[in-house]
């Protein structure tokens, strides 16, 4: 079950990591003059994109989460965080994503170049800017959720071991 938290957790932090990545490194450059700079992106974006990145390892979290609520339903002290963590993630990266990000990435980056007018493709690009806010946020309280959750868990048995342990007891 460690090994599984901490890897899970390692997941969450680095796809929260990605997401402020492009935040700071990529929207700016992506976003800057719709419709140009989404031309722009559509050709630097060749060889490797998010979305070559994104959905592997977001297909993992979902059944490493899967898997770590299920191994700590009989955990109280950590039951909430984890599955608490799955439920952020299902609902800020999954199904936000599929409702929200999906069809805004067709019209930015996969219909052929000219199928949408210029003002379309700036409202689409404002609207996905704003949406990234709920992801990011999403992100950061998944990977603050487990990374509790592992604390929780390490921290747990060597707690109530020193507090069981003679050494431990007043006068001993």
């Amino acid at each position: 079950m460690t090994g599984l938290l901490i890897s899970l957790t390692a997941a969450t932090t680095v796809s929260f990591g990605a997401v402020l990545g492009e935040t700071v490194m990529l929207y700016p450059n992506i976003f800057r003059d719709p419709p140009s700079s989404l031309v722009e992106a559509r050709e630097f974006l060749v060889a490797g994109s998010p979305s070559d990145f994104f959905p592997p390892l977001g297909l993992a979290i979902i059944v490493a989460s899967l898997a770590a609520v299920g191994a700590t339903l009989r955990r109280k002290g950590i039951r909430a965080y984890v599955a608490g963590a799955a439920v952020v993630y299902l609902c800020c990266e999954l199904l936000f994503s599929a409702v929200w990000f999906w069809p805004r990435n067709e019209i930015m980056f996969v219909d052929p170049v000219g199928t949408h007018s210029s003002e379309l493709l700036r409202a689409t690009a404002r609207e996905f800017v704003a949406g990234h806010w709920v992801r990011l946020a999403g992100g950061a309280i998944t990977a603050a959720l487990l990374f509790t959750a592992l604390v929780r868990w390490v921290s747990g048995p060597a707690r109530s071991r020193a507090i069981g342990s003679p050494s431990s007891v007043p006068g001993t």
